[in-house]
């Protein structure tokens, strides 16, 4: 493992234990207080909560994947139906959700629904959280109501110079800066609360291309179309990069990419697979100059130049002649 990689592994992993000690340190504190469970004296109310740290898996935030990981199982989505409201954790009917929820339900039910739909607009009604990272003065995580401008957003968080933010993590929609004025709401630009911004400097490909290989490192392999077409984009982006100034990538090698993408949207187990192309399309459609100037070759283009290859052998044997090299064919 690269020096880099271990470095901040070690950290992520110290950095989930102190976590950990934390929110049981304050789950002790509340056992203490009578603050948990059957100590509430809300009679026939009994809970309790338990703290497992995952591993980090991308995959397991879909619901049935994470609890397929609680169960002591490698993280992968179940086949629905049944669902986890029907059959969830030990066979049982769960609800799965997330923290923001609960401190949602907890606001509503202190101050009533009616307070809680006043905020918003009448289909996103309530406020969303946004972690805020990249190329801003500002970053951290922010709360706005759901339907603020996503250009609101990014003058709060010093985004003076942006040409595409990310909204709703790797998995969400690429925004060019010519759409800054969508609001943030399930009826127009839904976000998971992750917004990354991208300044000027940026090279769009190059985002989309790391997203590519991050996609294809966390998938959980169940599916061939996921397994092996988020290796295929990777492989085919690798291509167009070298490709740059060497003349060996071609539209041929975008339109491939094309294809990948439609096989992945329709032919996946999970939204992973389904959503893993969305950096890719959505970046071919609003920054398609990147594409174009690695895709410089009239005709196809094979991945290796075998010709080539066969120089050091040339130069060995002092062969010049015509068959000494390879013929080059073109698909029709």
């Amino acid at each position: 493992m690269h020096e880099a990689s271990l470095a901040g592994s070690v950290l992520r992993i110290v950095e989930q234990a102190a976590a950990r000690e934390g929110f049981a340190r304050v789950l002790r504190l509340r056992r203490g207080g009578a603050a948990a469970g059957a100590r509430c004296g809300v009679r026939g109310f009994d809970f309790d909560v338990v703290i497992r740290v995952g591993a980090g898996a991308y995959v397991c935030g879909e619901e049935s994947a994470l609890i397929e990981s609680l169960e002591g199982r490698r993280g992968v989505p179940r086949i629905r139906p049944p669902f986890p409201v029907e059959r969830g954790y030990l066979g049982r009917p769960t609800v799965v959700n997330n923290v923001e929820t609960f401190v949602a339900v907890a606001h509503i039910l202190r101050r009533g629904s009616a307070w809680w739909a006043a905020i918003g607009t009448l289909q996103s009604t309530g406020t969303k959280l946004h972690s805020v990272s990249g190329d801003c003065a500002r970053p951290g995580v922010y709360e706005y109501p759901l339907g603020t401008p996503l250009q609101r957003i990014l003058a709060d968080c010093g985004a003076a110079d942006a040409q595409a933010v990310q909204v709703g993590g790797p998995s969400g929609t690429c925004v060019p800066a010519a759409q800054f004025g969508r609001a943030i709401a399930f009826e127009d630009l839904p976000s998971a609360g992750a917004l990354m911004v991208f300044d000027r400097s940026r090279d769009l490909f190059e985002v989309a291309r790391h997203f590519a290989r991050f996609f294809a490192h966390e998938s959980c392999g169940l599916c061939t179309p996921c397994r092996v077409g988020t290796e295929l984009v990777v492989r085919r982006l690798d291509k167009l990069a070298q490709a740059r100034g060497a003349g060996r990538g071609s539209a041929f090698d975008v339109e491939r990419l094309r294809e990948l993408d439609a096989l992945l949207h329709g032919g996946t187990h999970c939204g992973l697979g389904m959503s893993a192309c969305n950096p890719l399309r959505d970046t071919l459609a609003h920054f398609a100059g990147a594409y174009a100037q690695r895709a410089v070759a009239a005709d196809f283009q094979p991945d290796l130049d075998l010709d080539a290859l066969l120089e050091p052998a040339r130069r060995a044997t002092g062969r010049r002649d015509a068959a000494a090299h390879l013929a080059t064919e073109h698909p029709g």
